[in-house]
């Protein structure tokens, strides 16, 4: 895989037509959220990460694939343990890009590079990576299998693929009980609709099974991981971040300023049994992707 610096801005080709509603949404409110709330999103996903790069297990002359990068957190961390070799990121999302840039400036790491790129059509050079890996950047394809088959052209024979994805919405209480509260008086976007793209388009392990096999993939592992996901300092600070979610934010705007806090009592009510000596934390349920190429 040929070098490419850290700052590198070469231009996105066009995602895929029905990615196109995904593109829109990274480069607009949702990407700008992840970016104003990037030390906290690491928060909440800081105990996952463990998890998939103790899996991954990153030699350090490999070249590593990071899909659905967003803000570059775990692109820098496989860069730093593939000392001699390099990590590219992939991501929509021109402003979770930028920042990400930002970040492998001001930590110095040299051998990372980010690109604006649809994974799903993208067109990488065939045989160029060790190991791809994803947290959670993998559930927004409009077509996983195009998808799939996209990246295993892109993974030499006998290298790994490793990503974390949700388990269903219904066992993930860090969804299910702030948006119940929230769906008692507002009218927000559902985002758990089986076979559309979303966090819990991935949730059935049979389907992702299926989708890596047919992709080429084989020894395929899928892994539960369960942990308590840390949501805000204490139970205002979680309320309170929930209000600024783009979904809630625009659901808040159409519903006018008297539900506002209807709302955040609704949420005060649901989230205080959450309560901890080290925060407020939900239970979280993932599943651990592991395959090799054939």
């Amino acid at each position: 895989m040929p070098h490419m610096p850290h700052n590198d801005t070469t231009e996105a080709a066009a995602p895929a037509e029905a990615n196109a509603a995904q593109a829109e949404a990274w480069n607009g409110d949702a990407g700008q959220h992840w970016v104003q709330y990037r030390d906290r999103r690491e928060a909440q996903l800081s105990r996952f990460s463990p998890h998939l790069f103790a899996a991954a297990q990153i030699a350090a002359d490999a070249q590593v694939l990071d899909v659905g990068c967003g803000c570059g957190g775990t692109t820098l961390q496989a860069a730093r343990q593939a000392a001699n070799g390099q990590a590219l990121g992939v991501d929509l999302s021109a402003p979770m890009l930028a920042e990400a840039r930002r970040r492998a400036l001001a930590e110095e790491v040299a051998n990372v590079a980010f690109q604006q790129a649809d994974a799903q059509v993208h067109p990488f050079a065939p045989d160029s990576f060790d190991v791809m890996l994803s947290r959670f950047g993998v559930m927004f394809f409009a077509d996983p299998q195009a998808a799939f088959s996209n990246l295993e052209r892109a993974v030499r024979s006998g290298g790994s693929l490793h990503f974390l994805c949700w388990q269903s919405a219904e066992v993930n209480d860090f969804f299910t009980v702030p948006l119940r509260a929230i769906s008692a008086h507002l009218d927000v976007p559902q985002r758990d609709t089986p076979g559309e793209p979303g966090p819990f388009s991935l949730a059935d392990p049979d389907d992702v099974r299926g989708l890596l096999t047919a992709a080429g993939f084989d020894s395929v592992e899928i892994n539960a991981v369960d942990e308590r996901m840390w949501i805000g300092a204490d139970l205002e600070d979680a309320v309170a971040y929930q209000m600024t979610t783009p979904s809630n934010q625009a659901a808040l705007a159409e519903a006018g300023p008297e539900a506002r806090g209807r709302v955040m009592d609704a949420l005060r009510e649901a989230l205080s049994p959450y309560a901890t000596a080290e925060g407020m934390k939900l239970e979280a349920h993932a599943w651990l992707v592991t395959a090799r190429k054939r």
